[in-house]
């Protein structure tokens, strides 16, 4: 078991006599089972550890093995992977709509080899080599704690799904791909992936992935120059034009914000050949879905327009090869969703202000609203994710779990 210090244990022991509704948390067992969580390795791609962990504190404490499955996932992704995503489906002690509990098993790389230890009121890695790994083995021991607490106490409970995702870090690839057929209908649902437990993310930006390839026509760059037809002309052109038109960078569009970045660029061989091919990698973003694709054509119109206005003395074109792939979809939950609003309520029985908040980045919950799936995001600790610095907030991830187990337990939520 964890020590936890002597200022720690005055504030846990405050904690656990303040008067809450239905809390039955255990925060020494939280504590130690987070710290556990954070030592096992489980960069993306290899979250099979922790799925074994999982599976086998679930079953410890009675849950049937036939309500534990993986799903195919990981076969689906692009990256491949080592297992799928783990998802536990429990029938209800009372009638109410089903509830799902997320969050995502893996880590960044940086991750791999820490050592938690206790810092004052937060844990951070004891290598200093390695981030934490609160993000997010501070999400997945909120929704375990949960569990585990509601068959300790035999605490009645509406029909829950625990969803624990793959692949989050690198491209949201589990929550992408999940068998929702497996997830049990839920009509209210809720991501861990944050830091403060008072925090809602009601809404996240969508993405897209573009590529380009202009081909163009090699020639000799001294004896021949006329002939060919530069790519790398090309690309410049086309990123001119979209510079220009006010489409790179971030733009105001119909009252809707985005953005346009045009990252990566590779080509050319050596300086006496007039370069015949240039690879563009980029992306563009929004929260309105219609804008998103209207980015995406017009950077492939930029592209076509580059290509048509340059020719070589022979009167021959290059050729553009585009294409454009949904990285996650932009979500809003209406404010006044049970989702929202349950988590709201959980929130201030706890004796916090709620926040609802919007994010730039993207969300496991991206894809699970995108398939009809309510899904608000809130926090358990984490702080400084996918750095050096990354730390784990004690006293907001025990927030955080018990507001996970009020979210899974409570009949009316509202209350």
């Amino acid at each position: 078991m964890i020590q936890i210090g002597n200022s720690m244990k005055k504030q846990l022991r405050k904690k656990k006599s303040a008067p809450t509704k239905q809390s039955t948390l255990d925060a020494n067992r939280a504590i130690d089972l987070v710290v556990a969580l954070m030592k096992i390795p489980g960069p993306s791609c290899h979250e099979e550890k922790m799925v074994e962990q999982v599976r086998r504190r679930l079953t410890a404490a009675g849950i049937p093995a036939s309500a534990i499955t993986t799903d195919n996932a990981h076969k689906k992704s692009p990256a491949g992977g080592t297992t799928g995503n783990l998802i536990v489906k429990l029938p209800g002690t009372i009638r109410a709509p089903r509830r799902m509990l997320m969050a995502h098993l893996d880590t960044v790389p940086l991750c791999v080899g820490c050592r938690p230890i206790q810092r004052g009121d937060s844990f951070v890695s004891g290598n200093p080599r390695t981030a934490l790994g609160a993000d997010n083995r501070s999400g997945v021991a909120a929704i375990l704690n949960a569990i585990l607490e509601i068959q300790r106490g035999k605490l009645p409970h509406p029909p829950l799904t625990f969803l624990f995702t793959i692949q989050e870090e690198l491209g949201l690839f589990g929550s992408r791909f999940v068998n929702a057929s497996k997830l049990g209908k839920p009509k209210l649902a809720w991501n861990w992936d944050g830091r403060g437990p008072q925090r809602i993310t009601h809404a996240a930006i969508g993405g897209r992935t573009l590529s380009i390839q202009f081909h163009g026509i090699a020639s000799h760059a001294g004896g021949a120059a006329d002939r060919g037809v530069s790519a790398l002309t090309l690309a410049g052109l086309a990123i001119q034009d979209l510079v220009s038109g006010g489409w790179h960078g971030e733009f105001l569009r119909g009252g809707k914000v985005g953005t346009c970045n045009l990252a990566t660029i590779h080509g050319g061989d050596a300086t006496n050949v007039v370069t015949d091919r240039v690879d563009i990698e980029g992306e563009c973003r929004s929260f309105d879905r219609r804008l998103l694709d209207r980015i995406a054509r017009e950077v492939e119109r930029a592209c076509q327009r580059a290509v048509r206005s340059t020719k070589n003395c022979r009167g021959q074109r290059g050729s553009v090869t585009f294409q454009t792939d949904i990285e996650y979809e932009p979500f809003t939950i209406p404010k006044n969703a049970a989702s929202v609003q349950a988590a709201e309520a959980a929130i201030r029985s706890f004796g916090m202000k709620p926040e609802l908040l919007t994010t730039q980045g993207a969300l496991d919950a991206n894809w699970l609203n995108a398939r009809g799936i309510p899904v608000a995001t809130l926090g358990a600790g984490q702080v400084a994710g996918h750095s050096l610095s990354e730390r784990l907030d004690i006293e907001q991830f025990l927030t955080g779990c018990e507001v996970a187990l009020r979210l899974a337990t409570v009949p009316d939520l509202a209350a």
